[in-house]
């Protein structure tokens, strides 16, 4: 992850007195995004360890295997 990002106090924008939208600095919203990818994949994994553990044998995997 980035560390250079510039901690720019986030714009808010208003309409009719309520906030609409943010403007963030463009090195801290794809530091967010990575952020949340991350914490998207962790969910997945957590999901995952939940099921059952299912092996095979390789050579059954390399008869299935289609490239």
């Amino acid at each position: 992850m980035r560390t250079t990002a510039i901690r720019r106090t986030p714009e808010i924008v208003f309409r009719k007195g309520k906030p609409r939208a943010v403007i963030l600095d463009i090195n801290y919203y794809q530091e967010l995004l990575e952020r949340l990818e991350d914490m998207e994949d962790l969910k997945e994994l957590e999901e995952m360890r939940k099921k059952p553990l299912k092996l095979r044998k390789f050579e059954d995997f390399l008869q299935e295997y289609k490239p």
